[in-house]
C-alpha cells in the first residue's frame, strides 16, 4: 500500500510538473518577435501548401469564415500564390496567441473573361501556439468577390488594406510601464464600443479620444461621413458619429472573443459578429482596438457578410448568440 501511494504521488508530480513545462511563462514564453514569426512561417506554409508536422501539432484545428475545414489544400491554403505588404500583428504573451490583420494573393479561377489571375485577399487571423507548434487556426479570408460595405460602396477589401502599406505610428507606440492597463481593463475598454454600437440610441457610453479615427476594410470611414444634422459630409469624430450617425444601425454584436491583449502597445484584437434583423445580414468581423488612457483611440476592422446567424466555429451555440465578454485565453 505504501508503494502503490507513493507511486502515484510521484505521477502526479509528474503530471503537475508536464502542465506546467507546457504553460511557459515570463522569459521562457515565446515574446514579441518569436510570436510574429509563427505568424510569418504559417502565410509561408499556406502559401507553399505545406502542412509541415514540424510546425502544425497533429491535432491542429482549422476554421476559415467559421467554417472548420481539414488544413491545407481546402479554402485559402488552395490556391494562395503570396503573401502582400501590410502586415498588422498582435501578440499576446500571456496566452500564448497571435493574432494578425494582413493581405495575401489568391489565384482567382479562370472564366470566360479570361485567364487566371493573382488577386488580394484580406485576411484576419488568429494562432495559438502550444510545445512550439500551432495547435489553433482561424481565420477570415476576405475576398474580392465579398460584400465589404451595405452599400457596395468600399474597394476590394484586399486592395483597401494593402493601400494602407503600414499600420499607422500611433500602433508602434508602446504605453509607458506606469500607465499600462491590465489585460482585462483593456478588455471591457474595447467592449464598449460593441457595447455602445449595438440598439445604439446616441447616448450610450461612448470612451473615445478626440483625435480617434476609425477604418472599415481599409477605409477611412470618418473622412467624409454624413451629418444627418446638416445633411453635409465632411470629417467627423467617432464620439459624434456615434452620437448623431450611427443610431440604430447594428442590432446585435455578439460572440464577441476577445483573442489577443498587447499590453504593451495598448492593443486588443477580437472578432465578433454584428447582425442586422432589418434587412437579415450578418457582418463577421475582426476587429482591434488602440487604447490609452482608457479611451479608444484607433479602430481597424476587416469584415465579409456571412450567413445570417453564423457561428465562429470555435463557440458554442450559447456563446455564440451571447453579447458578454469572451476574453479567450
Amino acid at each position: 500500500m505504501v508503494r502503490f501511494i507513493r507511486a502515484v504521488l510521484a505521477l502526479c508530480v509528474f503530471g503537475f510538473a508536464t502542465a506546467a513545462s507546457a504553460q511557459p511563462a515570463g522569459d521562457q514564453a515565446c515574446q514579441r518577435a518569436c510570436l510574429e514569426g509563427w505568424v510569418d512561417k504559417y502565410l509561408v506554409a499556406m502559401r507553399d501548401g505545406t502542412v509541415d508536422p514540424a510546425l502544425f501539432a497533429r491535432e491542429v484545428t482549422f476554421t476559415e469564415n467559421g467554417v472548420r475545414l481539414p488544413l491545407g489544400k481546402e479554402g485559402l491554403w488552395y490556391g494562395m500564390t503570396g503573401i502582400g505588404t501590410y502586415k498588422f500583428y498582435v501578440p499576446d504573451v500571456e496566452t500564448q496567441q497571435v493574432a494578425f490583420i494582413g493581405t495575401v494573393l489568391e489565384q482567382a479561377g479562370s472564366s470566360a473573361t479570361g485567364p487566371a489571375k493573382d488577386t488580394l485577399v484580406a485576411i484576419a487571423l488568429r494562432l495559438r501556439i502550444r510545445d512550439g507548434k500551432i495547435t489553433e487556426v482561424e481565420q477570415l479570408a476576405i475576398r474580392p468577390a465579398s460584400t465589404n460595405s451595405s452599400s457596395n460602396m468600399f474597394p476590394p477589401t484586399g486592395e483597401g488594406v494593402e493601400a494602407m502599406k503600414a499600420p499607422a505610428p500611433v500602433f508602434r507606440e508602446a504605453i509607458p510601464e506606469s500607465k499600462r492597463a491590465t489585460r482585462e481593463e483593456l478588455v471591457r475598454t474595447a467592449n464598449y464600443y460593441f457595447a455602445g454600437l449595438q440598439r445604439n440610441d446616441g447616448k450610450g457610453y461612448y470612451p473615445f479620444t478626440d483625435d480617434c479615427i476609425r477604418f472599415e476594410n481599409g477605409v477611412d470611414v470618418l473622412a467624409n461621413a454624413l451629418d444627418p444634422a446638416t445633411g453635409k459630409r465632411g470629417r467627423m469624430t467617432c464620439k459624434y458619429q456615434f452620437e448623431a450617425a450611427l443610431k440604430g444601425v447594428v442590432s446585435r454584436i455578439r460572440d464577441r472573443r476577445f483573442v489577443a491583449v498587447d499590453r504593451e502597445r495598448g492593443i486588443v484584437f477580437s472578432f465578433a459578429f454584428f447582425d442586422h434583423y432589418n434587412i437579415n445580414w450578418t457582418w463577421q468581423l475582426g476587429e482591434l482596438f488602440k487604447i490609452e488612457d482608457g479611451k479608444i483611440r484607433r479602430i481597424e476592422a476587416v469584415f465579409l457578410r456571412g450567413p445570417f446567424g453564423i457561428n465562429s466555429g470555435w463557440s458554442t451555440y450559447e456563446q455564440g448568440m451571447s453579447e458578454e465578454i469572451q476574453d479567450i485565453r
